[in-house]
């Protein structure tokens, strides 16, 4: 008797902890599945405030469009006489192009970051009017004002893609003109003013004022663009300027416009767009974090 009881009471203290296991195991489930919810609901809102800081960007847009179409006088001119020029000249290693084919992808590169380079400005106008700071106080994710600041950019400069492309079309250069290459062309525009504009931002948390903002933005551009791969290959720089070539991300926006627009896809494709987006998710949390900063 005393012996069956004892096997009772270890089959009850069985079942006793194996309905524990189980109550654990379901409390781990739904913390997990809250959490995984939680991530989810915070991405959908980061997504949706910055589609909404972007909708506002653009509206700005359409009370002083003139904007897009004097900014793309320089790479006009660029193309047009600076292009031409040393077309004839045949000084520069351009492969089986010319040098005005071998330019318009560096033009087109260049016009984005001109664009994009000198955003911030608009950041520190909106601080002076008392309009960042309302919105700042908005219950929205501070990265998501970059974010959305940053794809209107990007939509701005699809403009300066069309009109260079409409030049290159009306001159005769000699482009691949498929729709997947334009296409990808503009993505690549994108995502370089998305790189660009948010290192602007972060410029513009720094110096908070519009004069010391213009004046590095003045210092930055010109490096940025003559270290670049935009008006002659790497190959013919001395080596200090090609190091710095290499870790110049406008390199890699002109290589993938020079691949989509003119020599076609590659294994270095692949390449560049993961250095272009390793580089705007770094500059990405960098402006995020510096943002705030800017109303201080």
């Amino acid at each position: 008797m005393i012996y069956l009881w004892r096997i009772y009471l270890f089959t009850l203290q069985e079942i006793i902890r194996n309905q524990e296991v189980i109550f654990v195991k379901c409390v781990r489930c739904e913390r997990e599945s809250s959490v995984s919810v939680s991530i989810i609901k915070t991405l959908i809102d980061y997504i949706n405030a910055s589609i909404v800081i972007t909708e506002m960007e653009i509206k700005k847009l359409r009370h002083d469009p003139t904007e897009l179409f004097t900014r793309a006088i320089q790479p006009v001119l660029w193309l047009l006489i600076f292009g031409q020029a040393l077309s004839h000249i045949r000084a520069i290693p351009t492969g089986n192009v010319n040098y005005q084919t071998f330019m318009t992808p560096g033009i087109l590169a260049q016009s984005m970051m001109f664009v994009s380079i000198f955003y911030g400005i608009n950041i520190i106008w909106d601080k002076d009017q008392g309009v960042l700071q309302k919105l700042i106080a908005l219950p929205v994710p501070r990265l998501a004002f970059v974010t959305g600041k940053a794809f209107s950019a990007g939509i701005r400069a699809i403009s300066q893609v069309l009109i260079i492309i409409l030049l290159a079309l009306i001159i005769g250069i000699k482009i691949q003109w498929s729709f997947a290459g334009i296409i990808l062309s503009i993505l690549t525009i994108i995502c370089g003013a998305v790189f660009f504009s948010s290192l602007s931002m972060s410029l513009a948390a720094i110096v908070k004022s519009k004069e010391r903002f213009m004046g590095f933005g003045q210092v930055i551009t010109m490096p940025l663009f003559f270290a670049s791969n935009a008006i002659y290959p790497i190959s013919i720089m001395p080596l200090w300027l090609q190091v710095l070539s290499r870790i110049n991300p406008l390199s890699y926006i002109v290589e993938l416009l020079r691949n989509y627009l003119l020599n076609g896809y590659s294994i270095n494709t692949v390449l560049d767009w993961i250095t272009l987006i390793c580089a705007i998710i770094f500059m990405q949390i960098i402006a995020g974090i510096l943002f705030p900063y800017i109303v201080s």
